[in-house]
């Protein structure tokens, strides 16, 4: 893990240890169903975790908040990483960039609680192979259409892939563990919403109607074969 992403991980676990919310579930999972929550969680983890770096991009940060929320406000500023600039020029996915950020992070902290309260596990994030790809285009895009059109692209591919994972969470957890189910439920509204919205934006400022967050069949040789989706035009 880079430096910054290690600090972060720290700040997040210590935050995550002093404000999660307790949960009230009747102790950790049964037979299966243990190994499985433990594993999703992490791995749900680690994917907010890299959408704090990718929203950051877009939104930039801010190291002092503004009383009023307005366009050119970002999002709160990730301990471990300098302030960063917003890559983005659209209102639009600027705002739904700092509501991810807000949202992933309470959602990292929700977890981080499940896995504390009912497996006594201190579970500190960590950046995947597949996220740092995805950053690294992000962060190597220019400011702008550039970016936007990036943006676009990279985050609907990352939404998309939690839904398998967020699909086996809302019928495979523990019956007991109705807190899990509806976080679950709740990424998996608020990710297919954004990934419409997000291909709808492709269309109207790209002009690409057909964008699908699907393994692209033919990989980008510029980021190692990991796809960042996969439309009828050039990337």
């Amino acid at each position: 893990m880079t430096q910054p992403a290690a600090a972060l991980a720290a700040s997040i676990a210590l935050l995550g240890a002093i404000s999660a919310p307790p949960a009230h579930a009747e102790g950790p999972g049964q037979g299966q169903t243990a190994k499985f929550e433990v594993e999703f969680m992490r791995m749900a983890i680690d994917h907010h975790f890299a959408a704090l770096r990718i929203t950051e991009l877009a939104a930039g940060t801010d190291m002092q908040r503004n009383a009023e929320i307005g366009a050119a406000e970002g999002t709160s500023p990730t301990p471990g990483y300098a302030a960063t600039p917003a890559k983005a020029t659209l209102d639009d996915l600027k705002s739904m960039a700092r509501r991810n950020n807000r949202m992933q992070r309470e959602e990292i902290l929700k977890m981080q609680g499940f896995l504390r309260d009912w497996y006594g596990l201190q579970y500190q994030p960590r950046l995947r192979a597949d996220s740092a790809v995805q950053i690294d285009i992000l962060e190597r895009a220019q400011p702008g259409a550039d970016f936007n059109h990036a943006f676009y692209e990279v985050f609907a591919r990352h939404h998309y892939t939690l839904m398998e994972p967020v699909n086996a969470c809302m019928t495979g957890t523990d019956l007991r563990h109705d807190e899990l189910r509806d976080e679950c439920r709740g990424m998996w509204h608020s990710q297919i919403a954004d990934i419409h919205m997000m291909r709808m934006e492709l269309k109207k400022h790209f002009g690409i109607a057909d964008y699908q967050p699907f393994r692209n069949l033919e990989p980008l040789k510029s980021n190692g074969g990991l796809p960042r989706g996969d439309h009828s035009g050039g990337h």
